[in-house]
């Protein structure tokens, strides 16, 4: 670290030269934006089903459709306000220089949202999907494949690929540790 510049290495040695204020205010923009670009999508879901007892055919559902409706009307409420929580605590702790901390609580915020999202879709699905087919086999299917490809894409993949890059983070400090040591560098 040189005049409060931290050179950070990326996966590919490539190098970005910040100081840890610039990092932490990069960290928020990208989150901010983010939450941003999922947000609209859910708030659409929750206005839709707050519109849904209005309908028609509401009363006509079976128990297990209201449940099933219920449900996902909370798991939509909760990534709503889970998902608008870092706007929020950005707010309140505007200029007083706890980015950092703001930065952490953010990301479980919308950690946490996505989560409800996932549950959301997937009971949104559920429901749509009880209401115009008859057979459980569809059902069950539908709800199962929305299910498995919100697991699959939002967390197994992001999580095979950190656990990747950590591994290659460290075999490349590995490395460096062996050449300050003045050992030798395996060729690769």
């Amino acid at each position: 670290m040189r005049d409060g510049i931290e050179e950070v290495v990326g996966h590919d040695g490539a190098t970005r030269n910040e100081n840890a204020l610039e990092r932490v205010d990069r960290n928020l923009v990208e989150l901010l934006q983010e939450v941003r670009v999922v947000q609209t999508g859910v708030q659409v879901l929750f206005a839709f089903l707050l519109t849904a007892p209005l309908a028609a055919r509401f009363h006509e559902l079976s128990a297990f459709q209201r449940l099933a409706y219920f449900a996902t009307l909370l798991a939509s409420g909760a990534a709503a306000i889970l998902l608008i929580a870092p706007t929020a605590y950005h707010r309140i702790l505007f200029r007083l220089g706890d980015k950092e901390h703001l930065v952490t609580v953010a990301n479980r915020f919308t950690l946490a949202g996505l989560a409800c999202v996932a549950v959301s879709i997937t009971g949104a699905l559920l429901l749509v999907t009880d209401l115009i087919f008859a057979g459980t086999i569809v059902v069950i299917a539908t709800t199962a494949i929305a299910a498995v490809t919100c697991v699959l894409f939002w967390c197994l993949a992001p999580l095979r690929r950190r656990a990747k890059l950590r591994r290659g983070r460290r075999a490349l400090l590995q490395r460096r540790a062996e050449v300050h040591r003045g050992g030798r560098v395996p060729v690769r």
